[in-house]
């Protein structure tokens, strides 16, 4: 029999499928068919910063102006009531899925600021989350403020995150940081349990009739899976956060490389928006598969296996292999 189990942010899955953050989760009715599908953890969709100042007013104007766009969102902020349920109705909905389905619930927090919006952290705990997914989510546009000042404000963030929780949490990082294997050692050391690679930028693209800026929804491609895999591969084994790949995970087979890369689970959302929740059934299925045609026993036997430190030329992740690649391509002759 082949064990599929994994231990993620100190929890033992039984297997390394985790259905990433996504309005989904907003119906519990998807949340019994992904566990029932075989889902190894869910994570819930994001309690945004913004629902949380709401309360207090200090954002009508900007909500009414529509200055902001955030990832799980398909348009400019959203009436956050049509959106969620608000912060309490948020941590109601964990809860009652928390009683639902037996997989662990991991609740998601979608901010940048420090601050009272960390206090629902407290609260997704004790909503009862297995585990929390700070998902930050910032694009700069101020030419004045520094790279440095912008990672020691994640790192802020991720202290006062873990001054404020006892439950596990991870960290859902962007790759536009000029030195990633520095700012995950520092989230690292600064409490993190995980981090989660990566974070997908959501960008804006023109209507040239109306002559507006739209928001457009793309769910992942396949091919974003490459870079997830090169990083993970490199951060593994410099860091004792776990590591897990969201953003391009559509198959079987894609699991797999994420495991040989060095990731304790791999994360997967589009592909269900796709083909359906019961899709989690055949991706499973594609994996056992192709572990058993190449006789792996278990998930913890290949993971790592295919990282930098462990291949037999680490240099295929460094400039080496930027160059061999480039001189191995020849125009075709006509």
């Amino acid at each position: 029999m082949i064990d599929l189990s994994s231990v993620y942010l100190g929890i033992k899955l039984k297997n390394p499928l985790v259905v990433s953050s996504s309005p989904l989760q907003k119906d519990l009715g998807n949340i019994r068919r992904m566990e029932d599908a075989g889902a190894g953890a869910i994570v819930m969709h994001s309690l945004f910063e913004e629902q949380i100042e709401l309360e207090t007013h200090e954002l009508n104007r900007r909500l009414e102006q529509g200055t902001e766009s955030f990832a799980e969102s398909l348009h400019y902020l959203p009436e956050m009531e049509s959106y969620n349920l608000g912060p309490e109705g948020y941590l109601e909905h964990l809860a009652r899925a928390k009683r639902t389905v037996s997989v662990p619930i991991i609740g998601s927090l979608n901010g940048v600021s420090k601050g009272g919006w960390t206090r629902y952290a407290r609260m997704i705990e004790e909503a009862g989350a297995d585990a929390i997914e700070l998902n930050t989510y910032y694009v700069p546009t101020d030419p004045d403020l520094t790279g440095a000042e912008i990672e020691q404000m994640y790192c802020d963030l991720v202290a006062e995150v873990r001054a404020s929780v006892k439950i596990p949490f991870a960290v859902k990082v962007s790759s536009m940081f000029s030195s990633l294997p520095n700012i995950a050692r520092r989230f690292d050391r600064g409490g993190a349990n995980a981090l989660v690679l990566f974070n997908r930028f959501y960008q804006p693209d023109f209507d040239l009739e109306a002559l507006d800026v739209v928001q457009r929804l793309e769910l992942s491609h396949p091919y974003e899976l490459l870079p997830r895999l090169t990083w993970v591969a490199i951060l593994f084994g410099h860091i004792q956060a776990d590591l897990a790949i969201t953003g391009g995970v559509h198959t079987g087979i894609d699991i797999v490389k994420c495991m040989m890369a060095g990731a304790r689970v791999a994360m997967m959302t589009s592909a269900l928006l796709e083909r359906g929740v019961e899709h989690i059934e055949t991706v499973l299925d594609g994996m056992r598969s192709w572990m058993e045609d190449h006789e792996y026993e278990s998930i913890k036997q290949m993971q790592g296996s295919m990282a930098r430190r462990s291949v037999a030329n680490p240099a295929a992740f460094e400039r080496a292999n930027y160059m061999k690649v480039l001189s191995s391509f020849t125009l075709k002759s006509t």
